[in-house]
């Protein structure tokens, strides 16, 4: 099956999706030091194209001829770490990505975003093009920790498939799912030395410590060191600030489920950014092997 990544940033759901065993034949950027990390990691080509520009985009993807498009739309003017305005033209991209899916029919398409889309009315005129194309859909909020990722992470996942009824594969997600959260010492194991790390909080409100015995909290686009004068929150799990640190950008990609050997190039606050803004590469691949599943397990179904 022939897949056409848009919005892939550095590549997180294009590599979930290929240890899945799928096929990318080409993605699509606008921020040139992810596809500089995308490049340095995969053999396929990526475009630097504007994706609003939706007429260009559609004849140059169309000319991959992909059975499936995958991407994940800027979330920025959706998420709630932000001001959270759909208006302010990030946004818009969610009805690029649509519009560019509805003319060009694959007969798959996957969107990821924040869980708080489902919010807005951006993701009901997608869902209504979608429709409309003829597209049947599932969705549902996904928690990356029941998915093979280290990291409470709420992530926001529409499936659509050509010709068939809404949420389809409604089971075939449900089934995949972990009982039990993933911690990040379980997906670590020896290769963490601490018990306790620093993850800088929205607001002091909040508690700034975690254990690595639970979950991650959803890795952002920063990472700051422990500022001086921190007061312990009275949820920090430490008395003290000894001994505990940041983790480090490297530390970061694995929770979002990089492999080790992923090269990451340029300078920290965009290697930063773009790993805090990828789609964790384990939680591309649980879609991915359930879109596989549905497909080796529903009669006549091949793309």
């Amino acid at each position: 099956m022939r897949v056409v990544d848009l919005f892939s940033g550095c590549g997180g759901l294009s590599l979930g999706f290929e240890h899945a065993g799928f096929e990318i034949v080409a993605a699509y950027d606008n921020w040139q030091p992810a596809i500089t990390v995308y490049e340095a990691n995969f053999a396929h080509p990526i475009f630097n194209v504007n994706l609003s520009d939706e007429d260009t985009a559609i004849k140059h993807i169309a000319g991959f001829k992909p059975h499936m498009i995958i991407g994940g739309p800027p979330c920025q003017d959706f998420s709630s770490a932000g001001k959270r305005n759909e208006n302010n033209g990030r946004g818009d991209l969610t009805i690029s990505y649509a519009k560019i899916i509805s003319t060009i029919r694959p007969s798959w398409f996957v969107m990821e975003n924040v869980s708080t889309i489902t919010k807005t009315t951006k993701l009901e005129t997608a869902r209504n093009l979608f429709k409309r194309s003829g597209y049947g859909l599932t969705q549902m909020v996904l928690n990356a920790a029941l998915c093979g990722v280290p990291q409470r992470r709420k992530r926001f996942i529409m499936i659509g498939r050509l010709g068939v009824q809404d949420d389809f594969m409604l089971e075939f997600i449900r089934r995949g799912l972990s009982a039990k959260e993933m911690t990040v010492k379980d997906y670590f194991g020896e290769k963490i030395d601490v018990e306790y790390y620093y993850r800088h909080p929205r607001s002091y409100a909040r508690r700034g410590v975690f254990s690595v015995n639970e979950p991650s909290p959803t890795i952002r686009g920063v990472n700051r060191p422990i500022p001086d004068g921190y007061k312990i929150h009275s949820n920090d799990p430490v008395q003290s600030l000894a001994g505990v640190r940041p983790l480090t950008t490297r530390e970061r990609s694995m929770i979002q489920t990089f492999p080790e050997n992923f090269i990451f190039m340029g300078g920290k606050s965009d290697m930063e950014q773009m790993i805090g803004n990828a789609v964790p590469v384990k939680l591309g691949k649980f879609i991915a092997s359930a879109i596989d599943t549905y497909i080796k397990s529903v009669p006549g179904v091949e793309n």
